[in-house]
């Protein structure tokens, strides 16, 4: 069990979670979980730490998307993000890059969601390890994180 896994539970949110065998294939981790399990590639989002230059903050976008940093800092309130440096991002986090979840972590840090996750019924997210992914209803992540929603991801 995952510090996601538990805070999900804790939270009282319906959820599901899907293991698959990582490195597997020569894709990133996101598109790799998708194909593995079979997942429509649109309700696959990956989890990304930037720096705003006060502090970190979680942005989730499609895996087939790109994380616009300008719309991110319009979302956040900030003058400019960067992309955080990784070792920053997995100590803050208590996550390794690839499997950084945006639940249960370390240090609770302001989320930003790609507001397509709200086309979707369920969408799946790093589970807290990289062969663990998470499904759920995009409006429980935005409920249990109280994450902001907009349009944060390019194709």
């Amino acid at each position: 069990m995952t510090p996601a896994v538990e805070a999900l539970l804790s939270a009282g949110v319906d959820f599901a979670t899907f293991t698959y065998d990582h490195g597997a294939a020569d894709v990133g981790y996101g598109q790799e979980a998708a194909a593995a399990l079979g997942l429509d590639v649109e309700s696959v989002f990956k989890t990304l730490v930037a720096d705003t230059g006060d502090g970190l903050v979680v942005a989730v976008v499609p895996v087939a998307g790109r994380l616009d940093l300008k719309a991110l800092a319009r979302a956040v309130g900030a003058k400019r993000v960067t992309m955080a440096d990784p070792r920053s991002a997995e100590r803050t986090t208590g996550y390794v890059v690839g499997g950084i979840s945006p639940f249960g972590q370390r240090r609770v840090l302001p989320t930003a969601l790609d507001d397509s996750a709200l086309g979707q019924r369920r969408i799946h997210v790093s589970g807290g390890r990289r062969d663990l992914e998470i499904g759920l209803d995009p409006a429980d992540l935005v409920s249990v994180l109280d994450a902001v929603v907009a349009s944060i991801a390019t194709e």
